[in-house]
């Protein structure tokens, strides 16, 4: 909990934990709003689910209508496909289930690495509608808890709050001008800390090798390219204005350099590699340990 007095609101959503702290309790009113808006977004994102309509698209290719946080969704992805020369893509679910990271949790992979499909031949991404042409098992996990973090905030705003802290398990958002010092978890020993960073009115996400790993070295962040785990970044943090766009670039930061995404993102971030080393941009608000 953020401040001694502030009040905390704990829950379950998307397979991840969350807590909402807040300078006064939540009424019930809220607390459903809120879960009513996890629910609704898990119905339309999730492919571990099958009725949602991600798994529709996996059964049968065609035209699906999403809400309107996909506009905003599709194209970060799209350029961020691009920077990446289809390393991040979300057309990665396939690939990760062929690892073992599927619906059942079978953490056993069943075959080689299987890369992504390329977008352009399977997939038109529209504002809100997705077209395929092939079923596809579309998986947003590098943006999507970061986006139902916005989701949330936008919640809270429009209940009349002006201060609270959306913890996702890790992935932040602090709405509101007094700072929170964040512990920056040590990629290898999750008990010790690397760094902090004061955190206020901004996001910070993180990705790490070791969140999501299973077997002989498999995690969840594959180069769609290749189908296979990336192998030279440990750890990322990024901090932007929207949780969304913190989380994404946290994943891209595992297939290039932090200096060539600020070329068109407005975001502070660190990298810890493989070698021990790391890298930051010179703007990272945080402070690391020696």
């Amino acid at each position: 909990m953020p401040y001694a007095d502030w009040e905390d609101f704990a829950f379950e959503g998307i397979g991840t934990q969350w807590e909402i702290s807040t300078p006064v309790p939540l009424g019930g009113t809220v607390r459903a709003c809120l879960m009513d808006r996890v629910e609704r977004f898990d119905a339309e994102w999730s492919r571990f689910r099958s009725d949602s309509r991600v798994s529709a698209l996996a059964r049968k290719p065609g035209r699906y209508e999403f809400p309107d946080e996909a506009g905003g969704l599709g194209a970060l992805y799209r350029t961020l496909y691009g920077i990446t020369d289809g390393a991040m893509t979300p057309l990665i679910g396939a690939s990760l289930e062929r690892l073992g990271y599927d619906a059942g949790y079978s953490l056993k992979p069943s075959g080689s690495p299987l890369m992504a499909p390329p977008w352009d031949e399977v997939l038109e991404w529209a504002g809100t509608t997705i077209t395929t042409s092939a079923p596809v098992v579309l998986d947003i996990g590098a943006a999507g808890k970061g986006l139902l973090v916005d989701l949330l905030a936008d919640e809270l705003l429009g209940e009349g709050l002006e201060s609270f802290i959306i913890d996702a398990s890790g992935d932040l958002l602090a709405c509101g001008p007094l700072p929170t010092e964040v512990a920056l978890e040590h990629p290898y020993n999750p008990a010790q800390a690397i760094g902090i960073v004061p955190l206020a009115d901004r996001a910070l996400c993180a990705s790490a090798s070791n969140r999501r790993a299973w077997g002989d070295g498999l995690h969840h962040v594959l180069d769609g390219t290749t189908g296979e785990p990336v192998r030279t970044a440990v750890a990322t943090w990024a901090l932007a204005d929207t949780a969304m766009l913190a989380d994404a670039l946290a994943t891209a930061l595992f297939f290039v350099p932090g200096d060539q995404l600020q070329e068109q993102f407005d975001f502070s971030w660190l990298t810890v590699f493989s070698d021990g080393s790391a890298a930051r941009s010179a703007d990272f608000e945080g402070t690391l340990f020696t």
